[in-house]
């Protein structure tokens, strides 16, 4: 098991790319801490905690109770993320905020609990969700594309700041992945979306998680500030 023993926090845990990353973990051997807005929603992990990424009182609290049980912090997931499409013109700034306080300001306040730690450590995985959205861009998707273009910004920052302290820092960019994020989206255009894909269909959420479980394990020992495309090809 890859992963066994290790203290493991996973974001957004209750549903998609984060319920298959918290069953991922497990399976390794990991204590997975799993963290959603409804810690009831959680299922699979040794703890539930009850966290709005965007509460930086409520990310301190799970991160000391984590330290109180089990005394140490080995990964981070930055899984929780949400969506908000319109175009430039019809964009709310109700919408921006939204965005950028989940998928930005939350990947601040998680990483930055947990840094101090980690640097004491001498050792920890900081795991961040970007998008292929944040490399290349979306139509309709200004806030989006600005959060994980963010975040892979502060992969790039981090893996430079905490490398040296013996803290990994990368970031994986899915694809279209067939979660409940996409629920919204009209057949015509989903059947469009699998047409720009090589393999010809959606990604599983199992099969990012497999990749955090890679990069969370000691097999990636030498893989600090990457950003990892898990897309089926769509870019090439």
């Amino acid at each position: 098991m890859r992963l066994k023993n290790k203290i493991c926090i996973v974001t957004g845990a209750a549903q998609g790319i984060g319920a298959a990353t918290v069953a991922k973990f497990a399976a390794e051997g990991a204590v997975v801490i799993g963290c959603d807005r409804r810690a009831e929603g959680v299922a699979g992990a040794a703890d539930a905690h009850a966290v709005d990424v965007t509460q930086r009182p409520q990310i301190d609290a799970m991160v000391a109770a984590v330290l109180a049980r089990y005394g140490r912090i080995d990964v981070l997931v930055n899984n929780a993320g949400i969506t908000q499409d319109a175009r430039l013109v019809k964009m709310t700034l109700e919408q921006f905020d939204a965005v950028i306080d989940v998928n930005l300001r939350g990947v601040f306040h998680c990483s930055q609990a947990v840094a101090e730690t980690m640097i004491a450590q001498g050792a920890g995985v900081i795991l961040n969700a970007s998008s292929i959205v944040g490399i290349y861009g979306n139509f309709g998707q200004t806030n989006y594309a600005a959060s994980k273009f963010g975040v892979i910004g502060f992969t790039k920052t981090w893996s430079r700041e905490l490398g040296p302290k013996g803290v990994r820092v990368n970031a994986v960019a899915p694809g279209f992945v067939d979660t409940p994020i996409l629920a919204s989206i009209p057949d015509k255009v989903m059947a469009h979306m699998q047409a720009q894909v090589p393999l010809g269909r959606l990604g599983r959420p199992q099969e990012i998680a497999n990749v955090y479980a890679f990069l969370a394990s000691d097999e990636a020992s030498y893989i600090n500030g990457a950003v990892i495309e898990v897309s089926g090809g769509m870019t090439v």
